[in-house]
């Protein structure tokens, strides 16, 4: 299987700790590929309409997008556990992903409105408030997160918080929710978490 991948990407990030847990990466080619918002990649878009990534090309041809997809797929192919298939767990499980993912657009949303040259002050803000509330959440969450199984919501959020340190190293997270910080360390000494760490490239 071809992977369209990039190793800054969280939600590719998302993907390749999948892997790692599942140990499929020797099936995957890791294919360099360049999603920017504001250019188009005509060769992604041949696979992806969307020009985004993940975008995973299987063995017959089909293409699969987005993360959430991707690593279910994963899951299911390596007979996996990583979605736990009923239940309480499943439930709690699926709304830390979506915790995960939620975090992940509004902090990519908050680093491409910063960067643009005349900021909104008032959406800067809004971005700010979201991230610390989902901190005070999670931080109250810990003993949870800690009583399951590593699972799909626990690499989601891993890849978020990791993402905060990658992009938005001044924001001080740890000292808001240092429960939360303490997990996160743990999580880090994962070998599927320290092999994907994100690197500019």
């Amino acid at each position: 299987m071809q992977l369209h991948w990039s190793p800054k990407s969280p939600y590719v990030r998302k993907v390749m700790i999948c892997a790692y847990e599942l140990q499929l990466t020797q099936q995957l080619e890791l294919v360099r590929s360049v999603a920017a918002m504001l250019k188009p990649n005509a060769v992604l878009m041949q696979d992806n309409p969307l020009s985004k990534i993940p975008t995973l090309i299987l063995d017959d041809g089909r293409t699969l997008f987005d993360s959430v997809v991707i690593c279910e797929y994963l899951d299911g192919l390596a007979s996996g556990s990583l979605f736990p298939r009923e239940g309480d767990a499943r439930w709690l499980a699926l709304r830390w992903h979506a915790l995960g993912d939620g975090l992940l657009d509004a902090l990519i949303l908050w680093r491409n409105e910063r960067e643009r040259a005349v900021p909104l002050a008032a959406l800067l803000a809004a971005f700010e408030h979201k991230t610390r509330a989902s901190l005070d959440l999670l931080e109250g969450e810990v003993p949870a997160l800690e009583a399951r199984a590593f699972g799909i919501g626990h690499l989601t959020l891993v890849c978020a918080l990791g993402y905060i340190d990658y992009r938005f190293d001044t924001l001080g997270w740890r000292e808001q929710a240092p429960q939360l910080a303490a997990w996160f360390a743990k999580m880090q000494q994962r070998p599927s978490v320290v092999a994907t760490e994100p690197v500019d490239g």
